[in-house]
């Protein structure tokens, strides 16, 4: 009989994908995956592979409903966890594994009254809300960032964020440290925090000495409302650059990069060590118990990146840094070999070893 691992993740990429990639893993050790989520999670399941069992349950968030709504959560909660706790009396699940999100209330739920083992996976340096809720009803609290803020008396494990095939690819990558032009200079930023780079990046850039700017090639993500103006800015001063909404072959240009310019998502990070590049990280000030500034802090104490606090953030100071690294093809090469070092490639290995100890001989 084969072995049947639940994965609970919530409605957005930081839960999906670390989540897709313990599913593609324990496929391939011949466990049966299922993976519960709701609608809004559904969406980014079609990279999932397809033999991986979608279930939609219900599943709610104070935080995210507004007036009357708020008053049919517990229902929409204890609707889903009913259902969950069916499905998994039925189907017995060996492990249940939630990665963060309201959505994976119900599975993780489930898992506890029927006392299935069970683990959570968290990808920022702080607990989410549900992640807090359930730290002390898990064997295991798995963490992708280091250090992670846990309550008193819950252990973590540093498994570090699992990485999509792409990444891995690009781990062995080798540095070429900036001194012969083309120079590459990655600029990423979330959806939300986009905007800021935007304004920030090309003027210090620009405020480069001639001799460096010279060597330089940008490549820059921008939002779709604010590419025209990045890009006119760049053109009109004579600067080498990229500009696009997203980049398809991102793993390539970071492996390419001498400095990545980022904000501090769970996903940045874990690319960024994964693959092994000095970075300048600037924190999204309004993430959810400023958890970036916690996933940050790895790679800065590891003196592979450097940190500029949004309130300090202005053109002169960003410059100033860039030409800090960019200069000094010594020191970059070294903030290259740190991030590698601080980075945990084998991050899904990790993750697969702490299921398999969970199920033990368990069906």
């Amino acid at each position: 009989m084969k072995r049947h691992l639940v994965i609970a993740a919530g409605g957005t990429g930081g839960h999906m994908f670390p989540a897709q990639a313990l599913a593609e893993a324990m496929l391939l050790r011949g466990w049966d995956v299922t993976l519960t989520t709701d609608a809004r999670g559904a969406r980014y399941a079609g990279g999932f592979p397809a033999a991986v069992l979608v279930h939609k349950l219900e599943s709610a968030s104070f935080a995210q409903s507004a007036g009357l709504s708020k008053l049919a959560v517990p229902f929409r909660i204890a609707g889903g966890v009913t259902r969950a706790t069916l499905q998994f009396f039925r189907a017995k699940p060996t492990v249940v594994v939630g990665f963060g999100g309201y959505p994976s209330i119900p599975a993780l739920s489930a898992a506890l009254a029927l006392r299935i083992p069970r683990m959570i996976h968290e990808q920022n340096g702080v607990l989410g809300r549900v992640n807090k809720l359930f730290a002390r009803r898990v064997t295991c609290v798995a963490c992708g960032t280091w250090p992670t803020a846990l309550p008193d008396g819950v252990e973590g494990i540093h498994t570090g964020n699992p990485v999509r095939a792409a990444v891995r690819a690009m781990t062995g990558a080798k540095y070429r440290p900036p001194r012969k032009p083309p120079i590459n200079v990655l600029v990423i930023g979330g959806s939300q925090g986009a905007r800021t780079l935007s304004v920030n990046v090309p003027e210090a850039i620009w405020q480069l000495p001639d001799a460096l700017r010279e060597k330089i090639s940008v490549a820059h993500q921008a939002r779709a409302e604010d590419h025209a103006t990045v890009s006119q800015y760049y053109s009109d001063h004579g600067i080498t650059a990229e500009v696009q909404p997203f980049f398809n072959d991102l793993p390539r240009r970071m492996a390419e990069a001498q400095l990545v310019i980022s904000r501090a998502g769970a996903s940045s990070i874990a690319d960024i060590s994964a693959i092994g590049r000095p970075a300048i990280l600037i924190p999204y000030p309004f993430a959810t118990a400023d958890h970036q500034t916690a996933n940050a802090r790895g790679l800065i104490d590891a003196e592979a990146a450097i940190h500029i606090p949004e309130n300090t953030l202005e053109p002169g100071v960003l410059s100033s840094q860039i030409e800090a690294v960019l200069s000094n093809p010594k020191a970059a090469a070294k903030m290259a070999d740190l991030a590698r070092e601080y980075g945990r490639p084998d991050a899904t290995e990790r993750l697969v070893e702490l299921v398999e100890n969970l199920a033990g001989d368990r069906p």
